[in-house]
């Protein structure tokens, strides 16, 4: 099997004290209808992911472009092997939409329990987080740059990344539908656009304006105002 580097599984080396690679039809984790015993190899390390991802932003900071930043040298200089990055994504590409993920939006386990107000109004004061800290971060617009300028990396940022997002506001909207709360005769991904297109079209297409604080709540009562449900 080849990687995107163009190695194959058998040429990945060692990885300073991860599990040793993984035989075909075996995988780390599965049952194997034996009682459960102690697992091969250690626990995978949070310490070796932390220094990949590191890796990765240092690389970039120091001028690295995208095409050069194979997975070779992500390893070389996060000093583990080319197997500790394998065995957490799958290569360059969704290890480099990881490290965008996690600059762009601290980890998040998903939309409250609350007034849809409220729970609306968060979620769009995260959006404009981002925004703002896309603007003072150099690092992040250099790994936006390197997003967009790749059609099809850009297209797997929108179905991993920016689907995600999507999904927690729609999940959001429909508990409001159910709760009849909002009108239910428009389609949840033109709810989710008018929520989010007025923040977004800030941070893409207008990045020399404001970002208010108070704009997430002006955005969601006008929202609310226009969608109650009809006597």
């Amino acid at each position: 099997m080849k990687r995107e580097d163009g190695s194959s599984a058998a040429e990945v080396g060692p990885d300073s004290g991860e599990n040793p690679p993984i035989p075909p039809g075996e995988s780390y984790g599965k049952s194997s209808g034996k009682p459960a015993g102690k697992q091969r190899g250690r626990p995978r390390s949070e310490a070796v992911e932390r220094a990949i991802l590191d890796a990765v932003t240092r690389l970039l900071e120091e001028g690295v472009s995208y095409d050069a930043l194979s997975v070779e040298r992500i390893a070389r200089t996060a000093g583990v092997g080319k197997a500790a990055v394998y065995r957490r994504w799958s290569g360059k590409d969704e290890l480099f939409l990881y490290v965008v993920k996690e600059m762009e939006e601290p980890a998040y386990e998903g939309p409250g329990d609350g007034p849809l107000r409220e729970v609306l109004t968060g979620a769009l004061g995260r959006l404009r987080q981002i925004g703002l800290a896309k603007r003072r971060s150099a690092l992040l617009r250099v790994l936006a740059g390197h997003v967009h300028s790749r059609p099809e990396l850009w297209k797997r940022y929108h179905e991993t990344v920016m689907s995600a997002r999507r999904e927690r506001l729609a999940f959001v909207l429909r508990r409001g539908i159910e709760r009849g709360e909002l009108r239910d005769d428009i389609d949840i991904d033109v709810l989710v656009d008018m929520l989010t297109a007025p923040i977004l079209a800030r941070i893409l297409l207008r990045d020399w304006e404001e970002l208010p604080e108070e704009m997430p709540r002006q955005i969601v009562d006008t929202f609310l105002d226009g969608l109650r449900p009809r006597e």
